[in-house]
């Protein structure tokens, strides 16, 4: 698994020329999204075998906390639908975020929709928001998700929390694609 070197990437920059150019702070991920982490994240995510995102714990409660060492923030994980939860059994997302062991705030619901992973990139960055708030957001709030791809679903959730109250928005994701 090789780990990200980059401090900026193409899709940051180019976000910041739209007008989510403010909603996300910035976004730190531990690994690349390269054929073996593909094939392990296929089988952790997608085939239910939880017990294998247990790999990722030790590096991803440390890259949060080299990051987001204060105790104001709290993380928010990025929500799967109802019936996504229950077809997959889990949310990769809600367990990184225990990982963490930082204060957890479920804020955010979702509507049930296509996978991301079945939708073009172009098809990504056009999608309407399917987040809503389902409780009042933290003042500082750390997303967290498994993989970033284009940026949107972090930005579209980092939009429901500013529009509600968040002061600050960042992400902590496990992998850069």
């Amino acid at each position: 698994m090789k780990q990200t070197g980059s401090s900026i990437c193409s899709d940051c920059l180019e976000w910041e020329k739209t007008s989510y150019q403010a909603v996300l702070e910035k976004n730190i991920s531990l690994y690349s999204y390269e054929p073996f982490m593909q094939d392990y994240i296929a089988r952790w995510k997608y085939r239910g075998d939880y017990v294998l995102g247990k790999v990722f714990e030790a590096e991803f409660r440390k890259l949060y906390h080299q990051h987001f060492q204060d105790s104001k923030y709290e993380v928010v994980p990025i929500p799967l639908s109802a019936e996504r939860k229950a077809d997959r059994g889990f949310n990769q997302a809600g367990e990184l975020a225990a990982f963490t062991r930082a204060k957890q705030k479920d804020v955010l619901g979702r509507k049930h929709g296509e996978k991301q992973s079945k939708r073009s990139r172009l098809h990504r960055l056009t999608a309407e928001n399917p987040f809503h708030l389902l409780s009042e957001p933290p003042k500082y709030a750390v997303l967290i998700d498994d993989i970033y791809t284009t940026g949107t679903t972090l930005r579209h959730a980092a939009q429901v929390l500013q529009e509600n109250g968040t002061d600050f928005v960042a992400a902590c994701t496990l992998i850069r694609g």
